[in-house]
C-alpha cells in the first residue's frame, strides 16, 4: 500500500505542480522529419572566396505536409564542426519558420534518435533481464529523476528561483525516491538518503566557496552562451554549482546505498554487533569503495575533456591549467570525489546509529523489490 501510495505522490508532484513558462518565450513551430532525395554539389564564388553548397530535394515525413517534396540549400563551410554531410536517403530535422507567407524550411541536423532508441531499448532489456523486480524500481527511478529534472528543475530555474536550491530540493527527491523504491522503507534506506543528501549539500558549500575563490565565470562552452543569449538574466555562477551537484548525485547515491546495505546485512547476520562495531565494518567497506569511486568520477570528467587534454600541447601549461573551462572542468572532477569520500564516514554513522535502533520496526514495510 505504502508503495502505491508513494508512486501516487511523486507522480502528483510531476506532473500537477504547477511549471513555470517563460511568458516572452514566443510560439515555436514544431520540427518535422524529411528524407534525402537527391543530392546536387554547387561551388559558388563570393568575394573571391570558393564555397560548396548541396543542393538538395527533401521528402517531408511528418507534419501537415507530409508527403511533400522540398528544395533546400545546404551550405558546407569547410568546418567540420558546423557542416552537415548529406547523402541519399539520410533522414534530416527540418527546421520550420513562419516567414509571413507561410512555412519555410531549413536543415537543422541529421536524424540521430534513432540510434538512441536502440542502445535505450537494450539498457532497459539488460536492467530488466538482470535486475529484475530491482530493475524495474530503478528503471522507474530513473525515469523520475529524469522528470525531476526536466519538468521541475528547469522551469523553476528559468521563472527566477535561485539554482542551487532548486537543485538541492530536487536532488533530495530524487535519493529519497530512489533509495526507497530500490531498497524499501526501511532504516537502511533511510540512513543512505541521510547520508547521500549531507554529501550533497557538503558538495554544493564546496562548489560555492571554489567558484568564489577561483573566480569563475559560469561560462562552460557554447551551450552556456546560448543560453545566456536566451536569457541574460540567469545566474550562471549558480547553475554552474547546480551542474556540480547533480553530477555527483549518482557516484553518491551509489555509494551510499552500498554502505548501508553491507551495515543492514551485517546487523543482519549478527543483531548483537555494537553500533561501533558496524560503524567499523563500514567505513572499512567505504574504504574499498573510495578507491574505485572516485577513479570512476575522474575518468568520466577526463574522458569528456580529452579534446580540452589534447589541446593542451598547443597552449603554455601555466596558461592552461588556468583557463576558466579548465578549473571548472578539473574542478567538478575533485568536488565529486571529495563527495564520494566524505559520504562513507556519513552514511556510515547514518547506517550504525539507524539500522542498530530502528530496523526491526521498519521491518514491516519494505517495497518487496528483492
Amino acid at each position: 500500500m505504502k508503495k502505491f501510495l508513494l508512486i501516487i505522490l511523486l507522480l502528483f508532484t510531476i506532473f500537477f505542480i504547477p511549471v513555470f513558462a517563460d511568458e516572452e518565450t514566443g510560439e515555436i513551430l514544431p520540427s518535422e522529419i524529411g528524407i534525402v532525395q537527391t543530392v546536387k554539389y554547387v561551388d559558388m564564388d563570393e568575394n573571391s572566396v570558393t564555397q560548396t553548397k548541396q543542393r538538395i530535394q527533401v521528402k517531408i515525413l511528418s507534419g501537415q505536409f507530409k508527403g511533400e517534396t522540398i528544395e533546400l540549400d545546404n551550405m558546407l563551410t569547410g568546418n567540420p564542426y558546423y557542416d552537415i554531410k548529406l547523402k541519399k536517403n539520410t533522414k534530416v530535422i527540418l527546421h520550420a519558420e513562419d516567414n509571413g507567407n507561410g512555412i519555410e524550411y531549413s536543415i537543422e541536423d541529421i536524424k540521430r534518435s534513432g540510434t538512441l532508441g536502440w542502445l535505450s531499448f537494450i539498457f532497459c532489456i539488460l536492467l530488466l533481464y538482470i535486475g529484475r523486480k530491482k530493475g524495474l524500481c530503478s528503471l522507474f527511478s530513473i525515469g523520475l529523476t529524469i522528470l525531476l529534472i526536466t519538468h521541475i528543475l528547469c522551469p523553476l530555474i528559468l521563472f527566477g528561483i535561485n539554482p542551487v536550491i532548486a537543485t538541492l530540493l530536487i536532488c533530495i527527491m530524487s535519493t529519497a525516491a530512489t533509495m526507497y523504491l530500490v531498497g524499501g522503507f526501511n532504516a537502511k534506506s533511510t540512513s543512505a538518503i541521510t547520508g547521500a543528501v549531507l554529501s550533497l549539500l557538503f558538495a554544493g558549500g564546496l562548489s560555492y566557496i571554489t567558484i568564489l575563490t577561483a573566480h569563475l565565470t559560469g561560462f562552460t562552452g557554447e551551450n552556456s552562451l546560448f543560453l545566456y543569449t536566451a536569457h541574460p538574466e540567469l545566474d550562471f555562477v549558480s547553475i554552474t554549482i547546480s551542474t556540480m551537484v547533480i553530477a555527483t548525485l549518482g557516484a553518491v547515491m551509489d555509494v551510499a546505498m552500498s554502505i548501508a546495505s553491507t551495515i543492514n546485512e551485517i546487523y543482519i547476520v549478527d543483531s548483537e554487533k555494537a553500533v561501533k562495531d558496524l560503524f567499523i565494518s563500514g567505513m572499512n567497506v567505504g574504504r574499498d569503495i573510495i578507491g574505485t569511486m572516485a577513479n570512476t568520477l575522474i575518468l568520466v570528467y577526463l574522458g569528456g575533456s580529452l579534446p580540452l587534454l589534447l589541446l593542451a600541447g598547443n597552449i603554455d601549461l601555466q596558461k592552461f591549467i588556468n583557463l576558466n573551462q579548465v578549473v571548472t572542468e578539473t574542478a567538478s572532477a575533485l568536488i565529486g570525489s571529495i563527495a564520494i569520500v566524505i559520504c562513507v564516514p556519513f552514511t556510515a554513522i547514518a547506517a550504525s546509529q539507524m539500522i542498530k535502533h530502528f530496523s526491526n520496526k521498519n521491518e514491516e514495510i519494505t517495497l518487496n523489490c528483492n
